[in-house]
């Protein structure tokens, strides 16, 4: 289905919750929308449902989703699922595709591999300020194709970077990887700063900035923040 028919279905479309994932701190609502005839599995965070977080005071969690999603498209990543704002059954919120991953791959070991797409998660995660990047957030569809979710705890003015992913850490960047990170300090500059601005402060989208900076100007990914845990707990 292209993009443009998820964008009109999952907005358009009645929202049905039809379950719970009841691991997830937050409410994280198995839901579906019929478009054309055709169900769509999606999950469903209503802001009515999060936690508030003493750190991250500024904004919903369910925006920074969002913020991701964008910033993912805007740099060709297509990390994070297709991913919305919208009404529903219990009040605004983020919806997002569901993702069904190939169960066959186990992700206590995958997790620690060099697969070139943890890599590009890696660098997504470093941009965003990802500090919650948990090996069951990995959801891979094959082992070509991997996504990943739950990007609520992102784009904080501090260095939070906490995540399983650190198997590039301190490595230099490749020559790709500087073209797409210039890109995205143009982007932000233009369309993507325009896009952002309802969904982050202005100090934290001007941090997104100041981080692409700094990587560019090391020429290698991050390393663990000496202040601050760097890997989530529970790490799954």
């Amino acid at each position: 289905m292209a993009i443009v028919d998820k964008y009109d279905a999952l907005r358009s479309s009645e929202l049905v919750v039809t379950g719970r994932l009841v691991d997830a701190s937050n409410a994280t609502l198995y839901s579906h929308v019929v478009f054309n005839e055709i169900e769509i599995a999606c999950i469903y965070k209503p802001v009515a449902g999060e936690r508030p977080l003493w750190d991250f005071v500024d904004g919903c969690l369910a925006n920074r989703e969002v913020a991701a999603f964008e910033v993912s498209q805007s740099m060709g990543f297509n990390i994070v699922p297709f991913t919305i704002f919208r009404d529903g059954p219990y009040g605004v919120g983020m919806v997002q595709e569901w993702i069904p991953i190939d169960e066959s791959i186990d992700l206590g070991q995958f997790f620690a591999t060099d697969h070139p797409r943890l890599r590009v998660m890696a660098l997504f995660d470093a941009i965003i300020n990802n500090t919650d990047r948990k090996i069951g957030h990995l959801l891979p569809i094959d082992l070509n194709l991997v996504y990943g979710c739950d990007h609520g705890v992102t784009f904080h003015t501090e260095d939070k970077l906490r995540t399983v992913l650190w198997q590039w850490a301190g490595d230099q960047l490749s020559a790709q990887e500087f073209v797409v990170l210039e890109k995205l300090l143009t982007d932000i500059a233009g369309d993507l700063g325009e896009i952002l601005s309802p969904l982050i402060t202005s100090d934290e989208i001007k941090a997104i900035s100041a981080r692409v900076k700094r990587m560019l100007h090391s020429g290698r990914f991050p390393e663990p923040n000496p202040d601050w845990p760097a890997v989530p707990w529970p790490a799954f």
